[in-house]
């Protein structure tokens, strides 16, 4: 006779389910496999109810980023940062202008903090002029950065 117990999976395992998923296993399965290793939990009531908390705060985590995401959408419309960079013979720049620069060029003109890894530059800024720059704030949100490359 087989004893089945309820488990919660502490982490995604291969053919079985995926973390904070709720089981039924054999009982020896549970004891002298998922236990020992820290794939799995009883269970019990206390349990389940910090997986209920834990699912509640990363709700309520992932409701503030988008609606941070969203505020900063708003605020990027119609804003440009300036740039100055050195320059070569024909207008054309020395090096580029990378998203780093762009990133600390917002930070220090309007007081916005964007990640350089979420500005998405289509091609390297290699001369003067006026460019447009997508900022993925969020899946499904993103903002616009018109950047103003100058001579210094």
């Amino acid at each position: 006779m087989v004893i089945i117990m309820k488990v919660i999976l502490l982490q995604d395992i291969q053919g079985k389910g995926k973390k904070g998923q709720i089981l039924d296993v054999s009982d020896g399965y549970a004891r002298n496999f998922l236990f020992p290793r820290k794939m799995a939990t009883e269970a019990s009531a206390d349990a389940l109810n910090a997986i209920k908390l834990q699912d509640e705060a990363k709700r309520h985590r992932v409701e503030l980023e988008r609606k941070e995401a969203e505020e900063l959408s708003r605020r990027l419309k119609g804003m440009s940062v300036k740039v100055y960079a050195k320059a070569g013979s024909g207008g054309r720049l020395f090096g580029a202008i990378t998203a780093k620069e762009i990133s600390e060029a917002l930070k220090a003109q309007h007081g916005v903090e964007i990640d350089k890894h979420k500005l998405v530059l289509d091609e390297p800024i290699k001369s003067f002029g006026t460019y447009e720059v997508k900022a993925k704030l969020y899946p499904e949100i993103s903002g616009t950065v018109y950047v103003v490359v100058a001579e210094v």
